[in-house]
């Protein structure tokens, strides 16, 4: 009696791809997508750097000036009396401001919006589908945009700086609030009912307290990120320190413009702070 010879592992694979090859073949799809992928991320940049006149010289040029461009701004400048300063915090302060109350003009109207977006409390899809779009045209409008078309109807000046931070956040604010209220948890809300609440009580007692945390983690980083944008907003008119910033870099008065650029950085850290600090206590 002579013993069976042994397979190996290398036979057996061998054995099983002779008899189920279409198993051990890599799908078209997988072979053929990162292709695919590559030829998209490829393509807007080959067409880029032809289109736009990207050459190594411009390239090495534009490099040139923006040294001298920075050469200029050190050493930074210090103002040496009150009357200066005052005039660089009061710009400060009014950007801060006006980052805060358009922040918060957007939240309050974006909230009782955000309930007509969110799937778990508005049963009818249509008015569902219409407020999500409505959300997407605010959101599909610049700030710079509206600022200037604010500028135009109310002047120059904080005002429509405000208003055009606050129409551009009830879109954004109200597509994240409804996003977050349909993520909460389903099971306070049948607590609510089971006790004989209402609908109303539902949202009141089950759903915000759960989504609150979130929208308010959302306000504070919207907020941050406002005040932020409203020194663009302020070098096209909209007031505040943006309007000083592009009043020093019209005159070339680069130092000064550095100073004002490290103080907008402070200042947005000490938000940054503020708002970190805030999260911690009360969420």
């Amino acid at each position: 009696m002579t013993d069976a010879p042994l397979h190996t592992d290398a036979d057996l694979i061998r054995d099983a791809k002779a008899r189920l090859p279409g198993a051990y073949e890599k799908p078209l799809s997988k072979s053929v997508t990162p292709a695919i992928v590559a030829l998209a991320l490829i393509t807007p940049l080959a067409y880029s750097v032809v289109a736009f006149g990207v050459a190594p010289g411009r390239l090495l040029d534009g490099l040139t000036r923006l040294g001298s461009i920075l050469a200029f701004m050190f050493p930074p400048h210090i103002w040496t009396n009150w009357q200066e300063w005052s005039q660089i915090l009061e710009a400060l302060g009014e950007t801060v401001v006006m980052a805060f109350l358009g922040t918060l003009l957007g939240a309050l109207a974006a909230l009782p919006l955000a309930l007509l977006g969110a799937k778990n409390i508005m049963p009818l899809n249509w008015l569902r589908l219409l407020s999500r779009r409505g959300f997407d045209a605010l959101r599909a409008v610049e700030q710079i945009i509206l600022a200037l078309i604010f500028i135009r109807a109310f002047g120059l000046g904080p005002m429509a700086g405000i208003l055009a931070i606050a129409v551009s956040e009830i879109g954004t604010f109200a597509k994240l609030f409804a996003e977050a209220i349909e993520n909460t948890s389903r099971k306070p809300v049948d607590g609510v009912k089971a006790s004989g609440g209402s609908n109303i009580q539902a949202i009141r007692y089950a759903i915000m307290p759960q989504a609150l945390p979130v929208i308010l983690s959302i306000i504070l980083y919207n907020f941050e990120s406002n005040a932020r944008s409203g020194t663009i907003l302020g070098i096209v008119g909209a007031g505040g320190i943006g309007f000083l910033l592009a009043d020093r870099m019209h005159a070339f008065r680069w130092p000064e413009a550095w100073s004002i650029i490290f103080l907008i950085i402070a200042t947005v850290y000490c938000i940054d702070a503020a708002s970190a600090w805030i999260r911690k206590r009360l969420i």
